[in-house]
């Protein structure tokens, strides 16, 4: 029943969707922040630390702030799929889906340069998938590049998918040397810009360069599971899963670009896999990356699969859990 009410597509399931986005965002705003210490906040890179400026330390703001990147990130999930059409049928779940998913941690609805690399990263993967048939040389590679690079200064982890862009190179173009050269142009770009600003205005590189390091090879002070947290990981991991292969049983019956677009997503969700596990520095945090491509994977899950009582059981429990964990860190 939970499931057929937000499958619609009319005015009413965008209501309930921002009753939802407020639902789970209301313990954000009550709470009393707490002395969480993250790297990020410590040794902020120089874009977060520019918006930390402008913010300042008003919590009020600073929720607002993500509060709006999470909405602006929901209109953009949906929209790139009306565009490209990739899932075949106009659903706003992908919306939904990935303000849900944001609901796991409590503790990181607040400002972070995670939500702002999030926008960048989007958008980037919507430039790459226009550059599929485009004639001659395709810009949109150079154009992600800068986008994924500005995006890490921010979030200094987002510049690992800048593989990204490598691999849309190789599944969507016939791997021009120029085209690749281009987007290794673009990734460095926004690097070679702030470090002749701060060559400018005689600021120490070294210690830009240093920032970076500890960016991304840093460790991060870790996440401790509460057990109603661990419940519901082990269960959309599950779900995931599930999700994942009927997608790939799928594949061949789509088109082309469908393929390719939900390729290009599973390489998301793989690189930020591998990002969690591998970078010292990365922590539950990238949850906010790792839900763009599983938004779409459950999107197309619970829009396709013929059986009507399992995906309405499977998108109830999650949608009940993370009420819950919402619910406990209100107390």
């Amino acid at each position: 029943m939970l499931l057929r009410l937000f499958k619609g597509t009319g005015p009413g399931v965008i209501f309930l969707i921002i009753i939802t986005l407020m639902a789970v965002w209301v313990s954000a705003f009550l709470n009393t922040p707490l002395d969480n210490v993250f790297y990020y906040d410590t040794d902020p890179m120089p874009l977060y630390s520019l918006l930390k400026l402008v913010i300042g330390n008003n919590h009020f703001w600073g929720v607002f702030f993500s509060f709006s990147m999470v909405s602006l990130m929901a209109f953009l999930l949906v929209n790139f799929n009306t565009n490209v059409f990739f899932i075949n049928e106009r659903t706003f779940l992908p919306a939904l889906i990935y303000i849900l998913f944001g609901g796991l941690f409590p503790q990181y609805q607040v400002l972070n340069p995670v939500l702002p690399a999030s926008l960048f990263l989007i958008l980037a993967i919507i430039r790459i998938i226009d550059g599929y048939r485009k004639p001659g040389t395709a810009y949109n590679f150079f154009d992600a590049g800068i986008l994924i690079s500005t995006g890490s200064l921010f979030y200094a982890n987002l510049i690992w998918f800048g593989l990204l862009v490598i691999i849309g190179i190789a599944m969507l173009r016939t791997g021009s040397l120029i085209e690749i050269a281009i987007s290794i142009l673009g990734l460095l770009a926004p690097y070679l810009l702030a470090f002749g600003l701060y060559y400018v205005i005689g600021k120490d590189m070294a210690a830009l360069l240093s920032l970076v390091e500890n960016n991304l090879f840093g460790r991060s002070a870790g996440y401790l599971f509460p057990r109603l947290t661990i419940v519901a990981l082990i269960f959309a991991g599950i779900l995931i899963l599930v999700s994942i292969t009927y997608l790939v049983m799928l594949m061949n019956t789509k088109k082309i670009k469908s393929r390719k677009a939900f390729s290009l997503l599973i390489w998301v969700f793989l690189i930020s896999m591998g990002v969690y596990f591998a970078v010292p520095s990365a922590s539950v945090e990238i949850v906010w990356l790792t839900s763009i491509p599983v938004s779409y994977f459950l999107a197309h899950y619970f829009v396709f699969v013929k059986k009507k009582l399992v995906p309405e059981i499977f998108f109830s429990v999650l949608f009940v859990l993370i009420l819950l964990i919402q619910i406990w860190y209100l107390k």
